[in-house]
């Protein structure tokens, strides 16, 4: 058995793993990144990268259909989901061969691979031809991510029982599908299939879709979603499912007093109940490491119980997102490297969700605020007040912002229309430099742009909007 020493061990090449393996380079460190499938992870691959090419194909969809609206005359388009998926599968196709480039460019050793912890500093490598390698490293880094929820009553085999994987390259295109989950990896899925022709049922076992975002968003998201006619059923679970011939048949039983049992009957079900993290085959049995529910348990630095092994993105716990993936790896390599770095803040880590229409937010929900024992002051300002908006022909939706009533700390912020993903670094970004109502209403903001929705949300919790 070969072995080889490097200052750190990466094991996973997702948006956590190939971003701590760059910057740790960066600091002078000899550093190897194992990754068993492709550079980039779930994320670039399986992800947030084609979900969104998808979605945008569904957009233009949407926007050629109404062009009329905008005085354009064109004839009735039809959805080509084969060259959408191509065109999803190329767009990841090249970011992952982006994200070889980049490690190269770093000096960073790349091995493909299934790695071992084998015990302190030392993990194993098996390569796809059964080579095995040895590597010693004072600093290991577990990157390994998470996986689709499975559930036993529809047992995933990739035609009649999907993951996201299948949803992004369907064998067919169904004409009825049933996601379980409205979450936003589930509101999502419905927005893209909705668009190309599918009829759409959602179940969720929570009070309302999008249960983690404040509750305002979440209704006016849930009526748009049922003017297009997606099926919404909340606070139901499956009480039973059948296979029956080339269809599911699956009865949904509501937990409230008055919901009456519900009768679906599906060609596909798309399972997007949430993830659990991939710490099977790692080895941490050799080691200190504990894990709570599938995912490792760290500390504010991302250190393990293991002294030099360090969790991040998805396989560390919530919130999960690939941007809060990428900072950790940043955070946590820069610790090690005797740097200083602020520990990660989970309120302050924006969500996205890019549903028709699109979901933002960062920090507390109103709902939060007042439980975590915060006099409020809340703003909201919308859409269809907003000049550029109303130009765009988007005029549904609004900002809204609370605030803490005695210091003015901006405490979270909330959107929901069009392009509002784009929109919420603004906040994010206020949050992080401790801004100030005061701050935030002598921006001046330019004109025309949807962004001067912000300014006036924030306006509005002071009894100052101005064109309200």
């Amino acid at each position: 058995m070969s072995q080889q020493v490097f200052d750190l061990v990466v094991i996973g090449g997702g948006p956590g793993g190939y971003v701590a393996a760059i910057r740790a380079a960066q600091l002078g460190m000899k550093t190897v990144l194992i990754e068993k499938a492709q550079l980039g992870g779930i994320c670039l691959n399986w992800g947030c990268i084609p979900t969104k090419a998808l979605l945008r194909s569904a957009d233009v969809l949407r926007l050629v259909k109404n062009a009329s609206k905008f005085g354009v005359k064109t004839a009735a388009p039809v959805a080509d989901l084969t060259a959408m998926v191509a065109r999803s599968r190329g767009i990841a196709a090249q970011l992952s061969k982006g994200v070889a480039h980049l490690l190269k460019k770093n000096a960073v050793t790349v091995i493909n691979g299934q790695a071992r912890l084998l015990g302190k500093g030392v993990v194993s490598v098996t390569a796809q031809d059964n080579q095995v390698s040895s590597l010693q490293a004072k600093h290991i880094v577990l990157a390994t991510g998470a996986r689709a929820r499975s559930l036993v009553q529809f047992p995933a085999d990739g035609k009649s029982v999907w993951t996201y994987r299948e949803a992004l390259t369907p064998p067919l295109l169904p004409r009825r599908m049933l996601i379980v989950g409205a979450g936003a990896i589930g509101i999502e899925f419905a927005s893209f299939y909705r668009a190309v022709g599918v009829e759409v049922t959602v179940v969720e076992l929570a009070d309302r879709i999008l249960p983690v975002e404040d509750e305002e968003i979440s209704a006016p998201v849930a009526a748009a979603l049922q003017q297009d006619g997606i099926g919404l059923h909340t606070r139901m679970a499956i009480k039973q499912s059948v296979r029956r011939g080339n269809e599911w048949e699956v009865l949904l039983e509501g937990s409230g007093k008055r919901q009456e049992p519900v009768t679906v009957k599906v060609d596909v079900v798309l399972v997007a109940a949430g993830i659990v993290g991939n710490v099977e085959d790692l080895g941490l049995e050799n080691t200190a490491i504990r894990t709570e529910k599938t995912h490792i348990l760290t500390d504010e630095y991302c250190r393990t119980a293991e002294p030099g092994a360090y969790a991040i993105g998805d396989v560390a716990g919530a919130p999960w997102l690939a941007h809060k993936a990428s900072h950790e790896g940043v955070l946590c390599v820069e610790k090690i490297a005797g740097l200083h770095p602020h520990k990660l803040d989970p309120k302050r880590v924006p969500a996205c969700t890019y549903s028709h229409p699109q979901v933002a937010s960062v920090g507390l929900t109103e709902a939060q605020a007042k439980a975590a024992g915060h006099t409020v002051r809340v703003g909201k300002f919308p859409f269809g007040a907003n000049g550029k908006a109303i130009a765009m022909g988007a005029t549904a939706g609004f900002a809204k912002v609370v605030f803490d009533a005695g210091s003015g700390e901006l405490l979270g912020a909330h959107m929901v229309g069009e392009e509002v993903t784009e929109m919420i670094q603004g906040f994010v970004i206020a949050q992080t430099l401790e801004t100030t109502e005061a701050d935030l209403m002598a921006t001046i903001l330019p004109h025309p742009t949807m962004s001067e929705s912000m300014h006036e949300a924030v306006l509005a919790a002071y009894g100052r909007a101005l064109h309200i």
